[in-house]
């Protein structure tokens, strides 16, 4: 067997950096970690500079009789007072290589009011420190990310069936560019932050429109893979139709608002009152609008006002105020039994949650959230979440909640984002058009030996699901487009390994076991090479509906259109980010010089193009 099918990925977490803006670095947040001090009663313990241009000291906490005084404060205790002593020898060897990244040896800086209080975890951590020009740069934060496993390639006579749920998010790009804007470069963003097809389906790109009465148009397109020269690359692409939000059904929207104290930042709640009002400037008097805080406890802040009623909404929005623990089951219960109330029939019955995802009260562990939206979706209403903030975010719980209430889930960094998730896309933001999305791709083994699929490594689906409409899909929304990228490599002759039990329901496997046996081949088996299939349902459906496309040769570009260019581009430096295991010959100057020679109209490929030019 050829090496692609034998590989693996080891797998990871990591924290992140602060952030407060869109743009280039905030000096404020620089200013906090180079001089940052921890409240001790003695001088200040300093961290080294984001730059490496300082090593930082570290001073010893004498045992006074006023430090031991409260014995039970971890910074004054004498355990704490002898480790400062060889602090940057411990944290070098804890974090200078994932090997040394183990147990008890991992720390955490966790934020609180006034200070960075150190904490062991036992499992994995949360906030991290990572190396910058050869110095050791401490990042305090507490943000989470969800492991997950790469997947390798796939021999197409093993396993001609590729199967996932659609995925629209795009919180990865956004949270990516701001860490890359704070200093993080591509060895050191955090494991598990970047997913691939987060970052794809962040852009637009030029698709075919529906046809007829199908609500998706599909476009294909197969050229050389721009980093594995022994690989072809496939785009597939998705869009639904365009919808005027005037012309769309009645929305009931329920705002469900974190107003906990780890709110009470400016990228936080101020960035989100901002953000809710850019949105509430485009409802009309059809909609409804009702606000549910959470903090210590839930509120109903506003309930069925009028989508036209703005200043009523803008004022109730103005008037949050953060601060408390973070009760956010409770809050969900509250707005799913407000969003019930004013169900409308036939229109558009959506939660937007806005949060850090930081949820310390009541149901708190992935788990228990996964159970409570799966209970909750059922009853018609969809669940959207919105990523707000820097420091201690949880992208785990959040892409957990949305994926599970048939949602999408997108990251807010800066009002410019907001415009675009909120107003520029609002009507696939707020209108799902088709939910339950499974992709399940066949390959012709006469054509592809083997493939592999970039990113949705969350969003696989075994085969048997795609039939299963018991088991959920993704959503899409009025306007999205869904891409998806395959490496295929072509194939040399191999002998039939699968039962005739196995091939029974394969449409090019059966074929191929015609072509062994010297019967007479079909067209499909001569000219496809692979066929797509798709389920999904209405939004308010129970049962899925089938669409199929036959792919063949006339899909295949030796000169690929701009858009492939371009989603080849960003697949490529998804996988140098991603720190994938199948990164072949990619690399960041590669990147850059393919997309010079694209000719960008766009405001967010431009941006990319910025992002990646700064990087070295």
């Amino acid at each position: 067997m050829k090496k692609y099918v034998k590989r693996t990925l080891s797998l990871g977490m990591a924290g992140v950096l602060l952030f407060t803006g869109c743009g280039a670095k905030d000096e404020k947040s620089m200013t906090q970690l180079e001089s940052a001090e921890y409240t001790t009663g003695t001088p200040a313990e300093t961290i080294p500079e984001a730059d490496g241009t300082e090593s930082g000291s570290y001073e010893e906490i004498p045992n006074t009789a006023e430090n031991e005084s409260e014995p039970e404060d971890a910074l004054k205790t004498d355990d704490y007072a002898k480790q400062t002593a060889e602090s940057e020898e411990i944290l070098q060897d804890s974090y200078s290589s994932d090997a040394g990244n183990t147990g008890e040896q991992k720390l955490a800086y966790t934020e609180t009011a006034d200070f960075y209080a150190r904490q062991e975890t036992p499992d994995g951590y949360l906030g991290s420190c990572y190396e910058f020009d050869g110095e050791s740069g401490i990042y305090p934060g507490g943000e989470e990310y969800s492991e997950w496993e790469e997947k390798g390639f796939f021999s197409v006579m093993a396993q001609p069936l590729s199967t996932f749920s659609a995925d629209v998010d795009t919180a990865s790009y956004s949270n990516m560019r701001r860490l890359i804007r704070e200093g993080y470069d591509l060895e050191n963003l955090p494991d598990g932050a970047v997913r691939i097809e987060e970052l794809i389906n962040y852009f637009s790109y030029e698709y075919n429109d529906p046809k007829g009465m199908e609500p998706f148009g599909v476009t294909t397109q197969i050229s050389r893979c721009p980093w594995n020269e022994e690989a072809e690359l496939l785009m597939i692409g998705l869009k639904t139709q365009d919808i005027d939000y005037s012309l769309a059904p009645a929305s009931n929207l329920v705002f469900l608002l974190d107003v906990s104290g780890s709110m009470d930042e400016p990228d936080k709640l101020p960035l989100l009152q901002e953000s809710f009002a850019g949105l509430t400037d485009n409802l009309t008097k059809k909609d409804k609008v009702s606000i549910v805080t959470y903090a210590a406890n839930d509120r109903i802040v506003l309930q069925g006002a009028r989508g036209d009623e703005k200043k009523k909404i803008i004022s109730a929005l103005n008037e949050l105020e953060a601060g408390g623990g973070t009760y956010g089951s409770k809050g969900i219960e509250t707005a799913y039994a407000l969003a019930e109330e004013n169900f409308i029939e036939g229109g558009n019955n959506r939660i937007i949650l806005a949060t850090d995802g930081d949820l310390n009260i009541g149901m708190t562990s992935e788990e228990e959230l996964e159970k409570l939206i799966t209970r909750k979706k059922e009853s018609g209403i969809f669940l959207s979440v919105l990523g707000f903030g820097t420091g201690n975010i949880k992208d785990n719980k959040m892409e957990i909640l949305a994926d599970k209430g048939n949602g999408n889930y997108a990251y807010i960094d800066c009002l410019r984002e907001a415009k675009k998730v909120l107003v520029e896309e609002m009507t696939a933001t707020l209108l799902t058009v088709c939910k339950d999305v499974k992709f399940q791709a066949e390959f012709n083994p006469d054509v592809v030996d083997g493939y592999r699929l970039l990113g949705y490594e969350n969003r696989a689906l075994a085969t048997e699901d795609f039939d299963n409409d018991q088991k959920d899909g993704g959503e899409i929304g009025a306007g999205h487009s869904v891409t998806a990228l395959y490496e295929i490599i072509l194939c040399e002759p191999l002998h039939n390994s699968l039962t005739d039990r196995e091939i029974d329901n394969l449409k090019y496997q059966e074929e191929y076991r015609r072509k062994n046996d010297g019967k007479k081949e079909s067209p499909a088996c001569e000219k496809e090479w692979l066929t797509i299939s798709l389920r999904y349902k209405k939004p308010a459906g129970h049962v899925s509906t089938l669409l199929e496309y036959p792919v063949g040769y006339e899909s295949y570009q030796n000169k690929p259109s701009e858009d492939f260019r371009f989603a080849a581009a960003v697949a490529e430096f998804g996988l140098l980010a991603s720190h994938s295991a199948f990164s072949e010959n990619a690399s960041l100057g590669h990147v850059k010089e393919s997309i010079k020679e694209l000719n960008l109209y766009d405001e967010y490929k431009i941006e990319f193009s910025e992002l990646i030019q700064e990087m070295e």
